[in-house]
């Protein structure tokens, strides 16, 4: 009996910890309106996410499409396909590896600057002196870092794939010498605006969400100590990555599950 009491309160805790982030996204989302008429709030959090995570994401994007175009090459040339390198470089860059390792980058990045940001203020008490001062801290300072998320996190995924692509030119045709033309050639016609691209972006884009929500909320909810902060932060990595490889599963099937 002891054994399923305790698998009974382990399945409450869970169930009301989820309910609680629920009702936190419902508060960011509420929040919104407000905080986009403090729009100057929003640019400076763009800068501070976006603009501040441009360096791994772009070493990150050019080191990525060097090794790919290498393990592409050697894997198609055996085949006699070498020339369709540009077409599954590319492909394996919009679809997959640009919104799912930009996400991950994200998470441990930004996703950690935002959970330790939110969480020393917390342990500051400057939230609660928001609170006692009757100005709302989900719309003062939440609500423009989630809007800064999930505006930076689809720009930095077309970077990374951006600079991969321009990696795997560097590799196949100057390093290789694959033919030029044809890398650029088969890739401008077999991919699709929006098939391929576009989905790309909706998969950055809900992993924006994620990463950002997942973030605050940790952030807004750790113990206001200097070990819970620390938790908080290694809580946000891991269950942002988690996040990002199991909605990428979810969206793969249903973007691509029809021809």
């Amino acid at each position: 009996m002891n054994f399923v009491v305790n698998i009974g309160a382990i399945a409450l805790d869970q169930f009301r910890g989820w309910g609680h982030a629920a009702f936190f996204f419902l508060r960011l989302l509420r929040a919104i309106p407000a905080s986009l008429r403090r729009f100057g709030l929003v640019v400076d959090q763009i800068y501070a996410i976006g603009n501040r995570s441009l360096i791994i994401i772009a070493a990150s994007g050019l080191a990525v499409g060097f090794v790919l175009a290498l393990q592409m090459y050697y894997a198609l040339v055996t085949y006699g396909a070498a020339e369709s390198l540009g077409l599954i470089v590319n492909l394996a860059l919009v679809r997959e590896l640009g919104p799912v390792v930009t996400g991950l980058l994200f998470a441990g990045r930004a996703g950690t600057s935002l959970t330790a940001e939110i969480g020393l203020m917390k342990a500051g008490e400057q939230i609660a002196a928001m609170e006692l001062m009757a100005i709302d801290p989900v719309s003062r300072v939440l609500a423009p870092r989630f809007i800064g998320g999930i505006i930076s996190m689809p720009i930095l995924a077309i970077l990374f794939s951006a600079i991969g692509i321009l990696g795997a030119w560097v590799v196949a045709v100057l390093l290789i010498g694959v033919d030029a033309g044809n890398f650029w050639s088969i890739m401008q016609t077999q991919v699709d605006l929006q098939r391929d691209i576009g989905n790309g972006l909706v998969k950055a884009f809900v992993f924006g969400i994620v990463c950002t929500v997942v973030a605050l909320y940790q952030g807004y909810e750790t113990e206001a100590t200097p070990e819970g902060v620390a938790y908080a932060t290694t809580r946000t990595v891991v269950i942002s990555s988690l996040w990002v490889l199991g909605m990428d599963f979810i969206l793969t099937a249903l973007m691509f599950s029809t021809p």
